[in-house]
């Protein structure tokens, strides 16, 4: 047995042994170079992607408010249309595309009027930079917008004034070059920037529109009522200015002063009542004691204004005029 034992031992050694030797004689693989990798380039451009948030062509006043205009339908009092945001040229969510007649063309120069009152901040035609065509944007304030693309025709230019229900178009199909398609309106409200995040449901008539399909019937300027002055003293003036004086003049509309005790600046704003949309004689001044005084002076459709003036501690002369109802202060508001 002890024999044995030895033997085995001998015989694991000498194969072991010859394993090592066998192991340094092998020669080590040469490694064989592998071909460059020439990287991918990365990409640049936009591409040809559509440019949906055009820039303003022109600035509306600020507001405070950041409530959602009260809108109508896009179309005349009583007549119906069908609006869709699945199956046609609205290719986002909320976007509507409207329609009425029963055959490809029965819209085309139908009338599109404004949905809430605000200021046209985009009238023209967007060329080859995006789908919309004859484009009209109306800034409701408070980051609120509507957008009425494809028209045949604009009413309105950019910096106007708008009421709820005046025209500002007609149906059309306005778009790039090689976009084919049928007379429509597409619709959109917005709030804010970076499209398609700040596109929002509408609701007329105070009901949200019953996404993706349904027909209503417009309720726009139904009764023939006094439009409404969409603009405020405040923010005509701006953020910071609060109300301390007014004066009414006749039944034709208000002027105000105001204060920013922030900076120490007046304001000075005439707002009307009456032929409201409409250019009419309207003016606003503010004379700080000692300086010239300022004016804005005009056929103006809402208001006249701003005038503003630092006036910290010092007396001012104020007063507005529309038609022929003024007024005009005496030296005061001093400290």
């Amino acid at each position: 047995m002890r024999r044995s034992s030895m033997l085995t031992v001998g015989f694991v050694l000498l194969c072991g042994l010859a394993t090592s030797q066998a192991a340094i004689a092998a020669p080590s693989p040469t490694p064989i170079a592998s071909a460059p990798v020439t990287p991918t380039p990365t990409p640049t451009g936009t591409g040809t992607q559509d440019n949906n948030d055009p820039p303003d062509e022109a600035k509306a006043p600020t507001v405070s408010t950041l409530a959602a205009p009260s809108l109508q339908m896009p179309f005349p009092c009583n007549q119906s249309w069908t609006g869709n945001s699945s199956n046609s040229s609205a290719h986002r969510s909320y976007e509507i595309d409207w329609n009425r007649g029963n055959t490809a063309d029965a819209d085309r120069g139908d009338t599109v009027v404004a949905a809430a009152a605000g200021t046209v901040v985009i009238s023209s035609h967007q060329g080859s930079v995006n789908g919309f065509g004859n484009l009209v944007k109306i800034d409701h304030g408070g980051g609120w917008t509507t957008f009425y693309a494809h028209l045949t025709v604009r009413s309105v230019a950019v910096g106007a004034k708008v009421t709820q229900g005046q025209k500002i178009g007609t149906v059309g199909n306005t778009s790039k070059p090689g976009n084919n398609i049928s007379p429509h309106l597409h619709f959109e409200l917005r709030q804010g920037s970076s499209y398609p995040s700040n596109l929002r449901k509408a609701a007329f008539n105070g009901k949200t529109f019953g996404y993706p399909n349904q027909t209503l019937t417009s309720k726009n300027k139904c009764g023939g009522g006094t439009p409404t002055n969409p603009h405020t003293a405040q923010s005509v003036c701006g953020s910071g200015f609060k109300v301390i004086n007014s004066a009414a003049l006749g039944t034709a509309g208000n002027v105000y002063l105001l204060y920013n005790s922030a900076n120490g600046n007046n304001c000075v704003a005439t707002i009307k009542k009456t032929n409201v949309g409409k250019a009419t004689a309207t003016s606003a001044y503010l004379e700080v004691k000692g300086k010239p005084r300022a004016t804005d002076s005009g056929n103006f459709t809402y208001y006249a204004g701003p005038v503003k003036a630092a006036a910290a501690d010092k007396c001012v002369k104020w007063g507005g005029k529309i038609g022929s109802s003024a007024h005009d202060s005496e030296f005061e508001h001093c400290s």
